[in-house]
């Protein structure tokens, strides 16, 4: 195996890069042809092994993703292939979609999604955005009733945390010291999917007190990996990480070169396109 550049949350020592699941649970967001084609690919456990078993071969050994819905199970079977095939871990940082209804039947669910991420072996509990949100309230800057789900995390032995598209909520955790250990926050060179401009959003990672998982670095294949990533490592703080999905290891290997590379702040070592009638001085 080789080494990553690596921070640390909680405690935890993870690489700067996160192997993301988009690209290998079916969303795409670009268009249902897009969505079968990747569900398509990654129906056997065999193909998502091959992308983790990249990532876990060149020392990124953290995968994020809302493992208990929709393609999560399949893409967990792909992960735990890796594991065996490589004789290493991967740090399991799942995204549950809690019911945060304001009632014994609400409480209840809620505990149990959050069980269901630690029957799977996850060791961050990052509530979902959709969830989340939901417990915002801007009038008093504040998310009432977080710290009750936060306390169930806890419970469970996980580190909980936060997935926040919604840049308030780092603010608001900050503010009010939720044991909120780490953020997610959307962040590209694009402002694809971005609530407010780049340049605030950039403003709330710097000034964050917990560490930052970015993540949709390339806009969802808005822009290339070498503008993305770049792009990303070469703004954020040494203690934030990017998540990066890919829909197969050739992906894989290029992406981790060109996240090398910007760390690093070197010339990436990539095989050029092949465009059709290339101009001598690109060949």
């Amino acid at each position: 195996m080789q080494t990553f550049p690596r921070t640390t949350v909680a405690g935890i020592d993870l690489p700067r890069m996160i192997a993301g699941t988009n690209w290998m649970a079916g969303y795409s967001h670009t268009g249902a042809a897009a969505d079968r084609f990747i569900k398509d690919f990654h129906s056997q456990p065999g193909n998502t092994a091959q992308v983790y078993r990249t990532f876990l071969n060149h020392g990124i050994d953290a995968t994020m993703g809302c493992f208990q819905v929709g393609h999560g199970p399949s893409v967990l079977a792909g992960i735990h292939q890796a594991e065996e095939e490589v004789g290493q871990k991967m740090i399991i940082i799942d995204t549950p979609i809690i019911n945060v209804d304001d009632n014994a039947e609400g409480r209840a669910a809620a505990e149990r999604t959050i069980k269901g991420s630690q029957e799977l072996g996850a060791t961050f509990c990052l509530i979902h955005h959709g969830s989340a949100e939901q417990l915002v309230n801007k009038n008093l800057k504040a998310m009432p009733r977080l710290p009750d789900y936060l306390d169930m995390i806890r419970q469970n032995g996980m580190i909980p945390g936060l997935s926040a598209h919604m840049p308030e909520l780092i603010l608001y955790s900050d503010a009010n010291e939720y044991d909120v250990q780490t953020y997610i926050q959307i962040f590209n060179c694009m402002g694809f999917l971005m609530q407010i401009e780049i340049e605030s959003v950039y403003q709330i990672i710097m000034n964050a007190k917990k560490p930052v998982m970015t993540i949709k670095p390339m806009a969802a294949g808005r822009c290339t990996p070498f503008v993305g990533l770049t792009f990303n490592f070469s703004v954020l703080r040494d203690c934030d990480m990017v998540t990066c999905g890919c829909l197969n290891a050739n992906e894989a290997e290029e992406d981790i070169e060109f996240a090398r590379a910007a760390i690093e702040r070197r010339c990436p070592v990539i095989h050029g396109r092949t465009s059709p009638n290339k101009t001598d001085i690109i060949k």
